[in-house]
C-alpha cells in the first residue's frame, strides 16, 4: 500500500483512483467537518478524523482537484478522540464531531471561522474572538426534521435522517443532540409511522412564552439563547453609549431585519427608545405582534415586507446617525440589494447574526469595502455542538471619516 506521503503528485489531474486505499496524515479539519489529508499535493477530504491522526481511507469519489474518501481504520489515534454518545454517528449525516473531545470541536471551529473571516471576508484574525461554549453539548435542539424512505430489502420504512454518504434514509430511534421531549415524539412518529416515504416530519418543542408559527424560524438552541442575547445585547449597549456620550439627548432606534417572530427586536428592546422589525413571512408577523402585546415591548412596531423593499423608507424615518441595524438572514445571506442600501444609508452600527459563517464573510467583506464600516469583532457561539456547524455575530461600526 501506498502511504500519502510516498505516493508522488502528478501534474494535471488527480493521482488516486476510485475504490484506493491510501494511508493519510490528517493535516487539518476543514470547514464542513472533513479532514484534510494530502497525496504530494493533492487533497483528500476523510470524514470522522482528528488532526494528527493517521488514517487508512478507501476512495469514494474523485475530482480534478480533490478526492473524498470513507474511513476505514485508524492507525494512530488522536489523544483528543473519544467514543460518540450515538450508536448511528459514522452513518447519520446530522453530525460530524461526536469522535472529538468538546474542548476539541471548540478549538477547531474557531480556526475555521478565522481562517474563512480572512480569505472571504478580508478581516483579521484577531477580531475574531474565542468560540462560546455551550454548557448543555447534547440534548439541546429544540427541533428536528425527520425523514421516511421505504426500505426494500427489509421491507420496512426507514424514519430518521439523511446518511452522510448518499441520499438514504438512516433508521434512528434516538437523536442524542436533540432535547429529550422531541425523542418523546420521535418515538410517537414510530409507533404511528407516515403512510408512505418520501415525507418529512417537523417535531418542535415550542419555545415557552414565543408565538412561532409552524414553519417559521427560531433559533434551534434553546439552551444557548441566554448567551446569544447577551452578546447582542452587549454589542448594542456599546454603540447606545457611545452615542448618547456623544449627544445626550440621543433617541437611538433598533431596526430588526429578518427579524422572524420577533426575538431580538423585543429581547432589546428595553436598551433603545425604538424599534422596528422587517419580516417577509407574513404569519411570523403577526406572532412577532402577539409576542410584543404579550411581553409588553410596545415601543415599536413590525412591519411585513421585503428587506430591500422596507429599508429606504426606514433610512427617510430614522436618523442614521443615531441607529443600529440588526441582520438575522437566511443561510444564503442578505440580499445584495440590502447591502448596497446598508452602505448608503450608513447606520452608526451594524450587528450581523448568522449561522453561515461563509455567507457572513462575503456580506461583511462587501459592507466594509472601502472603509465604510469597520468590523470591531466577532464572537461566535456553539449553538451546534457535535456538528460542523457554527453562530457568528460580528459587531460593525462606521467609520468616523465617512
Amino acid at each position: 500500500m501506498e502511504t500519502a506521503e510516498q505516493t508522488p503528485a502528478r501534474s494535471g489531474g488527480p493521482v488516486c483512483r476510485r475504490g484506493e486505499r491510501l494511508r493519510l496524515t490528517i493535516q487539518d479539519i476543514a470547514f464542513g467537518g472533513e479532514g484534510v489529508g494530502r497525496v504530494g499535493d493533492f487533497v483528500v477530504f476523510v470524514p470522522f478524523v482528528a488532526p494528527g491522526e493517521v488514517v487508512e481511507a478507501e476512495v469514494i469519489e474523485v475530482k480534478k482537484s480533490f478526492a473524498r474518501a470513507r474511513l476505514m481504520r485508524v492507525l494512530e489515534a488522536s489523544p483528543e478522540r473519544v467514543e460518540p454518545a450515538c450508536r448511528h454517528f459514522g452513518a447519520c449525516g446530522g453530525c460530524q464531531y461526536q469522535h472529538l473531545a468538546y474542548a476539541a470541536q471548540l478549538r477547531i471551529k474557531r480556526k475555521q471561522v478565522a481562517d474563512l473571516f480572512e480569505r472571504i471576508g478580508g478581516l483579521r484574525a484577531d477580531v475574531i474572538g474565542p468560540v462560546v461554549a455551550c454548557p448543555q453539548p447534547y440534548g439541546y435542539r429544540n427541533r428536528i426534521m425527520v425523514r421516511s424512505q421505504w426500505n426494500k430489502p427489509e421491507q420496512r420504512l426507514n424514519i430518521g435522517f439523511l446518511r452522510w454518504d448518499c441520499g438514504l434514509v438512516e433508521d434512528i430511534e434516538e437523536c442524542k443532540i436533540a432535547d429529550p421531549l422531541l425523542n418523546e415524539q420521535l418515538r410517537g412518529v414510530r409507533a404511528r409511522p407516515p403512510p408512505r416515504g418520501g415525507l418529512k416530519v417537523v417535531l418542535r418543542v415550542q419555545p415557552e412564552g414565543w408565538a412561532v408559527p409552524p414553519d417559521s424560524f427560531f433559533q434551534t438552541n434553546s439552551v444557548m439563547l441566554p448567551k446569544l442575547v447577551e452578546v447582542v445585547g452587549e454589542f448594542l449597549r456599546g454603540a447606545v453609549a457611545a452615542g448618547r456620550a456623544a449627544s445626550p439627548d440621543a433617541r437611538w432606534q433598533l431596526v430588526d431585519l429578518y427579524c422572524g417572530g420577533g426575538f431580538f427586536a423585543l429581547e432589546l428592546a428595553g436598551a433603545v427608545d425604538r424599534y422596528v422589525g422587517v419580516e417577509y413571512d407574513q404569519r411570523a408577523i403577526r406572532a412577532a405582534r402577539q409576542n410584543a402585546v404579550a411581553r409588553g415591548r410596545l415601543n415599536g412596531e413590525f412591519i411585513a415586507g421585503r428587506v430591500e423593499e422596507v429599508l429606504p423608507e426606514l433610512a427617510r424615518r430614522f436618523d442614521p446617525r443615531r441607529t443600529t441595524v440588526l441582520l438575522d438572514p437566511p443561510r444564503k445571506g442578505c440580499a445584495p440589494e440590502a447591502v448596497r442600501l446598508l452602505r448608503q444609508v450608513r447606520p452608526a452600527q451594524v450587528i450581523y447574526v448568522s449561522c453561515h459563517p461563509a455567507t457572513m464573510a462575503r456580506d461583511l467583506n462587501v459592507l466594509c469595502a472601502d472603509g465604510v464600516f469597520e468590523a470591531v469583532s466577532v464572537v461566535p457561539l456553539d449553538m451546534f455542538p457535535q456538528t460542523q456547524h457554527i453562530e457568528c455575530v460580528a459587531d460593525l461600526r462606521l467609520r468616523a471619516a465617512t
